[in-house]
Order: structure tokens, then C-alpha cells, then sequence
């Protein structure tokens, strides 16, 4: 009991430390629950997308003013109504990639040798997408245009495969669609709250029946760390970004996706 709860801390603690950045957080606990053995059975995959819901939070907590000043001028701001119809835009598509294709993506593309594949070629396209001269048009997340926000939820369905990274596919879409780095890490903040609770609710949802007893304190446990590791993430990712580009995260991805690759051939 006492390892199945450090290693619930430690992966609730990658959970917030990834979801925000563009490395793929489901891949990283993936790789890190298949080496401890944790998430190689139907609770262990399910336990990934339930505490996200910490993360969840903490970026909810920070951003609660700006929502709330966005919620009161839907009556009468049409920037505020013309913002949530682009989130709503922006969402449906992998909304419904993810309804449809939820066996599929739990029983096949959980798969430790997809995730290292994905991290290694994703944290290619994202150095290459960095370094290209690209001409920003959009500064602030807000006031993309409806066809950007369309293109952006497009690219987000590329993150249904684990290794991807649900933050590196919008940021890399919005970027290639005109937004600077700032605005497009922030509008991955955005359509990370409908994406996520979508995704939490419909899998506690299809796995509420193994909810009770040990397994619910180990996913509660989970969602405590990655609250906290979350709220420290988002707090000091657009200050950086903003600076330093995405590099080190695109080197990150590679590094570890081949010495997962490495472990796999070695180990399985």
C-alpha cells in the first residue's frame, strides 16, 4: 500500500509538472506507470486521465478572473462572445475524435513504444517549428481569428495519440497559424479546461465502477500533488517561453523518448 501511494505522489507530481508544458504528460506517466508497473492494467490507464483533474485546477485558480470577466461580458462584449465561440470551435473537434475513438485509444495507442516514438518525432517537429521565422500576426490568445481557432482544435485531435502532447500539437497549430509563442502557449492553457474536464468526466464516467476504496484514495492522492506541481508550472511557463523559445522542452522529448526506447529493447 505504502509504494502504490509514493508512486501515486510521484506520478500526480509529473502530471502537473507536464500537462502545461509540450512534452506530452500522458506519455510520461505512461512510460514512468509501465517501469513501476502501475499502469499496465485498465485502473492504471484511467488513473492517468483522472488526476488531471488537480492540474486542472490549478490553472482554473489562476485563471478564474480572467474566465470570470469573460462570463460577464457575454451579454454585452462581442469580443468576450466571439472568444467562447472560438474555445467552443476549437474544442469539438478532438471532442468527438475522443468520443468516437476511446476503445481504440485506451486498448491500442496506450502503448509505451508509441509514446517514445511520438516523443522523439514530436520533439523534432516542435525544435523545427521554433527556429522557423515564422511571422507573428496574433499576440493575444483571445482575438484569434474563428477559421485559427478551427485550425487549432484540428491539430489538437493529433494529441488522441499518447506522446504527442496535447499542449506541444495547439501550440505548434497555433504558432504555424500565425500566433506568437506567448499567445500560443496561453491559448493552449484555454482549451486545455473544456478538453480536460471533458476527458475527465467521460473516463471517470466509463471507470466509475473501479472508483471505490484503495483506488479512489490513490487517484485522490494523485490529484493533491498535481495541483500543486500544476500551479507552479503555469505560474513560470509564458515568462519563459516568452524568453527562451521551446527548445529545451522539444531536447527534453527526444532525450527521454530514447532512453525509453532504450529501456524498452532492454528491459520490455
Amino acid at each position: 500500500m505504502f509504494t502504490d501511494i509514493l508512486t501515486a505522489m510521484v506520478l500526480g507530481v509529473v502530471e502537473g509538472l507536464t500537462e502545461y508544458l509540450p512534452v506530452s504528460s500522458t506519455g510520461h506517466l505512461l512510460l514512468i506507470g509501465h517501469f513501476f508497473g502501475f499502469t499496465d492494467d485498465a485502473f492504471g490507464k484511467s488513473f492517468a486521465v483522472l488526476i488531471q483533474l488537480g492540474a486542472i485546477l490549478a490553472l482554473l485558480s489562476i485563471y478564474f478572473f480572467r474566465l470570470w470577466n469573460i462570463a460577464l461580458g457575454l451579454p454585452s462584449d462581442p469580443a468576450a462572445r466571439r472568444f467562447v465561440l472560438g474555445l467552443l470551435v476549437a474544442f469539438l473537434p478532438a471532442a468527438v475524435v475522443g468520443a468516437l475513438a476511446h476503445g481504440y485509444i485506451k486498448s491500442v495507442l496506450f502503448n509505451p513504444w508509441i509514446v517514445c516514438v511520438m516523443l522523439v518525432i514530436g520533439g523534432g517537429v516542435l525544435l523545427c517549428v521554433d527556429r522557423l521565422a515564422l511571422e507573428a500576426r496574433y499576440h493575444d490568445a483571445t482575438r484569434f481569428s474563428l477559421p485559427v481557432y478551427f485550425g487549432i482544435g484540428l491539430a489538437q485531435c493529433l494529441s488522441m495519440v499518447p506522446g504527442v502532447s496535447r499542449a506541444g500539437a495547439t501550440i505548434v497549430g497555433a504558432m504555424l497559424l500565425g500566433a506568437d509563442r506567448r499567445s500560443a502557449a496561453e491559448f493552449s492553457f484555454y482549451l486545455a479546461m473544456p478538453t480536460m474536464v471533458g476527458a475527465f468526466v467521460y473516463d471517470l464516467y466509463k471507470s466509475g465502477a473501479q472508483m471505490g476504496g484503495t483506488n479512489a484514495m490513490l487517484v485522490a492522492v494523485g490529484f493533491l500533488t498535481s495541483f500543486v506541481a500544476g500551479w507552479i508550472v503555469v505560474k513560470m511557463f509564458l515568462d519563459y517561453v516568452s524568453h527562451h523559445g521551446f527548445g529545451l522542452f522539444a531536447w527534453w522529448r527526444i532525450v527521454v523518448g530514447a532512453l525509453g526506447l532504450i529501456g524498452l529493447a532492454l528491459v520490455g
